[in-house]
């Protein structure tokens, strides 16, 4: 039986909607090893989700351009007795090696696994995504326009959840592979201090989140989110918050531009305004983020506000937000042969995601808010 490790190096994904998916995996490493000392390398863009975090000790960042080489004298230098790989990439599996850290776990494959002291097998029940291909989507489509017999696909097992292969990783080390919800620790003081600065007035806040950063197939069209809003504004009395990246600047101004005229409304926009750590503490402070699948939504989830999201182009089974099941949020898939695509531009009609109708979302809205 392998010894416990005393000073645990985690690598960290590159994401941020994969780097909240790996917290139940930490949270349950920090339950089977209460006294190790749990070190997370991760990019430093994702550093702002990390202060406070039960499951971490320290935090060490690499910057966008920092050389393998440079990584790793700096993880040898920390003098490590074991790594736990998250990514499946071989550049991860050589940072380690480079590191000479002694005992190096992580998946199997991507041409790395002799760089591993423990190359861990996949579940066998594993599902990876797989972009179909735009002939394979047009070819879909036509069948299910010929057919009366199409019905929307069926759930999932929620085994499949990307959380689980997390977990099934951490449970190398002894930590158990039965699932937490994710969890990103946001304090009250923080809070308030982003209401402030912000002048997130009190009452019922709905945030909005139209972007998604993957590619146009993963957003809901911008009139839509427009004509949820105002309906909501009606039945709520409630103020809003537009969330986004630098990218979703112009974007984010056609939604505040349409709803600041409504009567009494109070809209926020925060696109390109926030810092990662602020954009954790503002999701927090709403009621309910009506979003596209994006990083966000993820993290939205794990401080713990509810969600309305809404999936076309990708999987609720493989990355639905917070815990598979969790009856707080309200996942709306739209229905289409083709979907699950994966893919970052709709080669057809986007029937996904227009299937979705302004009304369904107004009544999860109104449910989640209540």
């Amino acid at each position: 039986m392998s010894v416990a490790p005393r000073r645990l190096l985690v690598r960290g994904v590159n994401w941020i909607g994969d780097a909240v998916m790996t917290t139940p995996a930490l949270l349950r490493l920090r339950e089977a090893l209460p006294d190790a000392h749990v070190t997370l390398l991760t990019p430093a863009k994702l550093a702002g989700l990390w202060p406070g975090h039960p499951a971490v000790n320290e935090v060490v960042t690499f910057a966008p351009k920092e050389g393998i080489f440079s990584v790793a004298r700096r993880l040898r230098a920390a003098g490590f007795d074991a790594a736990l790989v998250l990514p499946n990439s071989f550049r991860t599996g050589l940072e380690v090696w480079l590191a000479g850290i002694p005992r190096r776990i992580g998946y199997a494959g991507s041409w790395r696994s002799g760089l591993l002291t423990e190359a861990v097998p996949w579940r066998t029940d594993v599902v990876k995504m797989r972009k179909r291909t735009p002939e394979e989507v047009r070819r879909l489509v036509a069948e299910a326009d010929r057919s009366a017999a199409f019905r929307p696909r069926q759930a999932a097992l929620q085994a499949r959840h990307h959380i689980f292969h997390y977990l099934h990783l951490a449970a190398s080390l002894g930590a158990k592979a039965e699932p937490l919800a994710p969890h990103i620790a946001v304090a009250d003081d923080e809070i308030a201090a982003v209401k402030a600065k912000f002048n997130l007035l009190g009452g019922l806040l709905i945030g909005l989140n139209a972007g998604a950063e993957y590619g146009p197939a993963k957003r809901w069209p911008a009139d839509r989110f427009i004509a949820v809003a105002k309906e909501l504004r009606g039945r709520l009395n409630c103020s809003f918050v537009i969330f986004g990246g630098p990218a979703d600047a112009a974007l984010a101004a056609e939604l505040a531009a349409a709803l600041v005229a409504l009567p009494s409304s109070t809209v926020t926009n925060l696109a390109g305004r926030t810092s990662l750590r602020e954009l954790c503490a503002a999701l927090r402070a709403c009621r309910v983020v009506l979003t596209n699948d994006t990083g966000p939504m993820h993290v939205a989830a794990a401080v713990g506000t509810r969600l309305v999201g809404l999936f076309g182009s990708t999987s609720v089974e493989l990355t639905g937000p917070g815990m598979p099941g969790d009856p707080r949020h309200i996942l709306l898939r739209g229905d289409a042969p083709c979907a699950p695509c994966f893919l970052r531009e709709c080669p057809v009609d986007f029937r996904c995601m227009k299937s979705l109708t302004v009304e369904r979302v107004v009544e999860a809205v109104t449910e989640a808010a209540r």
